[in-house]
């Protein structure tokens, strides 16, 4: 299972929106890579037969067989602060990471 916060769909919702891509879901994937071994990839994309379906706060989130061991329970947010702002993936999964935030390991 994911979730995601309101904060975090209301702003997926409006790019979903500005990239033209109303009525695709969030695929959600866990992609080799990055400096801890995994990384964090989101798209607007159609749902395939084998994807793991979603809806969380009015947005549908897909996640291919493969991810989802990597990213079940977590929990998607949108934080924003005077330095930085973007998305925030909380993975209960996540044993490790680097330290931009960006990659983790199981």
């Amino acid at each position: 299972m994911l979730t995601m916060t309101a904060t975090a769909a209301d702003r997926l919702r409006g790019l979903r929106e500005q990239e033209g891509q109303s009525g695709k879901a969030l695929r959600i994937r866990a992609v080799p890579g990055g400096c801890s071994g995994y990384q964090y990839d989101m798209v607007f994309d159609d749902a395939q037969a084998s994807d793991h379906k979603f809806e969380s706060n009015g947005l549908e989130m897909i996640v291919d067989p493969e991810s989802l061991p990597l990213v079940t329970g977590s929990e998607i947010d949108f934080e924003e602060s005077f330095g930085a702002s973007g998305f925030k993936i909380k993975n209960p999964n996540a044993r490790g990471g680097c330290g931009c935030g960006k990659s983790f390991q199981t």
